[in-house]
């Protein structure tokens, strides 16, 4: 009789940090699009990781996700990346609206020693799905952004890490008495990330 296994792929550090900026670029997206920070009209529908995926067609936006996703993917590699936050804010008066954090626990043995890990390739997609599927349905449990808003990007790093200079230092953009939503998390056993969305609460809802 044969006998079958589940496959698993080798994964490295350099495809895990591949895998999740990657991940990060088509969640900014899709956050940017959900959220209505850019019309609808100008984000191209795409697939992946099984799902229909929209990407902004807006030159200026692509080359910041570009040029981000970059230096993310060479932070992850050197296991220099924390925390990644996605910031909302009102256009008119820079209040902070929404935070999206996507936590990185890093595996230091994999930094230090160069070793892989391994998992399948399908179960890190389905991971990955599950958390687009709740920034695609963000809308059912998240206030109305009812003004003109524009975002930005907060990334925490160790303390020794060389900065470009296109990178700025920035205060934290809290949100006081936010309310939290966890999202999913995936894990591609070389770098683990934790999603969690908090915003800003209507003072109408809290009366």
């Amino acid at each position: 009789m044969a006998s079958r296994s589940a496959s698993k792929d080798i994964i490295t550090l350099k495809g895990s940090a591949a895998i999740v900026s990657e991940f990060f670029g088509y969640a900014a997206n899709s956050i940017l699009y959900n959220r209505g920070v850019y019309p609808e009209e100008s984000f191209a529908k795409v697939k992946k990781y099984g799902l229909p995926m929209l990407l902004t067609q807006d030159e200026a936006v692509k080359t910041f996700l570009t040029n981000l996703t970059s230096q993310l993917s060479e932070w992850l590699e050197g296991g220099k990346l924390q925390r990644i936050v996605l910031v909302i804010m009102s256009k008119a008066t820079s209040e902070v609206l929404e935070r999206w954090n996507f936590s990185i626990i890093t595996d230091g043995e994999v930094v230090e020693k160069g070793v892989v890990k391994e998992k399948s390739d399908k179960e890190i997609m389905r991971e990955i799905q599950a958390i687009m599927r709740q920034v695609n349905s963000c809308i059912s449990f998240l206030p109305c952004l009812d003004e003109p808003c524009i975002f930005d990007v907060l990334a925490y790093t160790d303390s020794d890490t060389t900065v470009p200079f296109t990178w700025m230092e920035s205060d934290a953009k809290l949100i006081d008495n936010p309310q939290m939503v966890k999202l999913h998390s995936f894990d591609t056993k070389i770098h683990k990330v934790d999603t969690l969305v908090s915003y800003k609460v209507d003072d109408l809802d809290e009366q």
